[in-house]
This record gives C-alpha cells, structure tokens and sequence, in this order.
C-alpha cells in the first residue's frame, strides 16, 4: 500500500506542477480563441481534467507543453463551435491574462480574427513559437502555417487601419 500511496502522491505533484507551469500561457491561448475570461477558464479546466484522466505519456517537457497546446485549443475550438460566443473583447481583461498594455492593442486585433488565425497569431506573436513549432502543435504542414500567418497580418493590417494607429507594419 505504501507504494501505491508514493506513486500517487508522485502523480499530484507531478500534475500540481504542470498546472503551475501551463496555466497562464494555456489561458491566454483559450482566451484568444473564445474571447472571454469565463470560458477561457472552463476551457483550462476541461484541458487540466482531460491531463488527469488520460495521464498521458510524454517524451519530455516539450511534449507535455505541445499535448497540452493541442487539447487547449481543440477544446476551445469546439466551445466556438456548440455556443454562439459574443464579438466583444473586455480590455480591461487583458492586463489579468498576461498582456501587457503596449501589446492590448496588438492582442486585440487578434481577437477580431477567424478562429484558424487567432490561433497561429497567438501560439507565434504572443507565446514565441516559430511556424514549424506551430505547424507541430496544431497539425497542420509548416506551409499551412505561414499561408495563415500571412492571411492572418493582411487581416491585422486591415483591422489596425481601420482603427487609425498610425502603424507602418
């Protein structure tokens, strides 16, 4: 019994750790997609559940993240998919999500993208992975992804002109 009793306390906290490590980046993808705090946090919480339950096998810590990436955002795709979601993004979210008032505007705009955008624009400008790694986490081809990225700045662009900031890029 004392075996059994280490190896699930090994468990908790190997889970614990990966919660503390995962959350904040996990919840601004989530929240990117769905846009609201409300079901962003639901999305993370169905994403923790599903790492429990499945107790999956990893390669590394890379892995983890990555699995953990892939689960987020399909669920959060799917949320979209089963509820009509409101347009609107609460700005004064933002700074309690991890976005720094000089990329607000930036986040934003990403939020008024498509779904297929939101999510390399958020996984590539705000998390820092570079296409391949994008193309990894969300299954699709490399090119995939830059096709997408490229759409995806053509739609910011529009979208920050629109609003008149004055940006070049």
């Amino acid at each position: 019994m004392c075996a059994v009793t280490a190896q699930y306390n090994d468990e908790l906290r190997h889970i614990e750790y990966a919660v503390k490590k995962y959350s904040q980046m996990l919840f601004r993808i989530c929240y990117s997609i769905l846009g609201n705090k409300q079901d962003a946090e639901d999305a993370l919480q169905e994403t923790f559940l599903r790492y429990m339950l499945k107790a999956p096998l990893f390669k590394d810590s890379e892995h983890e993240k990555a699995w953990l990436i892939k689960v987020a955002t399909n669920i959060s795709k799917n949320m979209v998919l089963l509820r009509k979601r409101r347009k609107t993004v609460d700005l004064d979210e933002l700074n309690s999500i991890g976005i720094e008032d000089e990329d607000s505007q930036v986040f934003e705009a990403i939020m008024s993208l498509p779904v297929k955008y939101k999510i390399v624009m958020t996984l590539f400008y705000i998390e820092g992975y570079d296409s391949k790694e994008v193309a990894k986490i969300i299954g699709i081809s490399p090119e995939a992804v830059r096709k997408r990225m490229q759409k995806g700045r053509e739609l910011l662009k529009t979208e920050i002109e629109k609003w008149g900031c004055g940006y070049d890029k």
